[in-house]
Formats: C-alpha cells, sequence, structure tokens
C-alpha cells in the first residue's frame, strides 16, 4: 500500500466510503469535522429483547445496546459462498458489540461489497434501504486501542478520523499493517472461507471519484436499487447469523 492509499483512508466516512485504499473514508465527499460522540443510552428496563421488533432496532440504534460474548462467531453467506468471522471482544470490545448488534439485527442482509480493492481490501456495511442507512449514519462509537495488526483475514471498522466508526468495515486482503499507527482496530478474523472474500468481485474497482466503483453518496441516498442498476456485478451478503 502507497502513501496515496494511507492518505485516502481518513478521507471521509461520513459520506463517500473509505478513500482510495484507506477504509471507511467517506460516504460522500471531503471528511467532516469529527464532532464529540453523542452518548447512547440503554434500553430501558421494561424493554426486552423480546419487545423490540428487528426493523425497531435497524432504524433506531440508541436501542442497539448489548455486550458481545467475550468470543463469536458470525457466518456470512454471500453470492460467492460462505465465510466465518471470530470475533475476541478483548481486541476492541467497542467494536465487537457493534457488529454483535449489527448481526443479532439482522443489518447485514442484502448488504454488497462495494468497495474492493485488489490486494488490499473489500469494505462493506452501508445498508441497502436508504432510511436504515441514514440511521446509523451518526451513530458513531469511541475508538478502541489497537491490540492486533490489520493482517491478512482480520477485520477492522473503516473510518474517517478519531471516533467515527459506524457500520462500514473491511477485511484485510494482506498485510496492511500500516494502518494500525492511525487507528484501525481489528475485532476479529476470518477464520473460514478466506478464498471465498478473495473471490468477491472487484471488478469496478476503487470507488467514484477515483475510479469506475460507486459514488458512496448514491449508495447512502439510493442503496441497492443504484447499486443493482449501475454494478450488477457485485456480490453482496445474503445473511449473516450467530453460531456456535
Amino acid at each position: 500500500m502507497d502513501i496515496r492509499h494511507l492518505a485516502l483512508i481518513s478521507a471521509a466516512v461520513f459520506i463517500v466510503s473509505c478513500s482510495p485504499k484507506a477504509t471507511e473514508t467517506a460516504q460522500n465527499g471531503s471528511a467532516p469535522a469529527v464532532a464529540a460522540q453523542a452518548v447512547i443510552p440503554a434500553a430501558s428496563p421494561n424493554e426486552t429483547k423480546e419487545t423490540q421488533p428487528v426493523m425497531d432496532i435497524l432504524t433506531n440504534p440508541v436501542k442497539a445496546t448489548e455486550k458481545a460474548p467475550e468470543t463469536f462467531k458470525v457466518k456470512f453467506a454471500t453470492t460467492k459462498g460462505d465465510f466465518t468471522i471470530e470475533v475476541t471482544r478483548a481486541w476492541s470490545p467497542l467494536g465487537a458489540d457493534r457488529f454483535y448488534n449489527l448481526v443479532k439485527a439482522g443489518f447485514f442482509t442484502d448488504v454488497t461489497f462495494f468497495r474492493v480493492i485488489e490486494g488490499f481490501m473489500v469494505q462493506f456495511g452501508i445498508h441497502g434501504d436508504p432510511a436504515v442507512a441514514s440511521a446509523w449514519r451518526g451513530a458513531r462509537i469511541q475508538d478502541d486501542p489497537v491490540v492486533q495488526s490489520n493482517k491478512k483475514g482480520y477485520v477492522s471498522y473503516a473510518m474517517a478520523g478519531p471516533n467515527t466508526r459506524t457500520t462500514q468495515m473491511f477485511i484485510n486482503f494482506g498485510d496492511n499493517a500500516r494502518l494500525d499507527s492511525s487507528g484501525f482496530s481489528p475485532f476479529g478474523k476470518i477464520t473460514d472461507g478466506m478464498n471465498v472474500v478473495e473471490s468477491i468481485y472487484s471488478g469496478y474497482g476503487e470507488g467514484a471519484p477515483g475510479g469506475m466503483g460507486p459514488d458512496q453518496g448514491l449508495v447512502q441516498s439510493r442503496g441497492n436499487k443504484y447499486l443493482r442498476a449501475d454494478f450488477p456485478k457485485m456480490d453482496y451478503v445474503k445473511s449473516a447469523a450467530l453460531f456456535n
């Protein structure tokens, strides 16, 4: 990874998607000023998991507050096959908790791998329904210390500066240890199916305006309708579920 990739990595999370070879640079445009993290209150005592409909959680990030187990596995079924992410909470506690809640809410169903850079990483995590994507866009979590390195198969959140992690994440295709010093904190790793991850369609390359891939702002505002119409070869997640 060259210097340009590192610079773009912190480009803009809130609007375009990581920049050219970084991770969550933006969802559309230049990186926004980093704002103080909003406090996300826990669910009230009367709000049990049974009384929180999945769709309600998907559009209300403040209700996605469960603490994750110390270790857990998630199986992703995709258009290219299955792969497994094993999470170790001690590596990145806040990141692991966010991922756990996203999986339980069904967030990753029909989510596209919208940015795939050969030899670098594959990025995903913008919901295909614009209403859901909008609900999570500002649901930032604070940073976790970097305990593990961004090695091949390790999974981290994309971001655009301190305390800007939301739902976008990436899987490293190779040794990207240079990302460690920028605060990208892995929370899990691929334990099965890395060959599937490496086969995810990469023909569109970098996202617009730097490449032929999708414009992250349009992904946010138009969702899967935009991606399916303009980028029909992209692969996507069919489902993601916890398992023992």
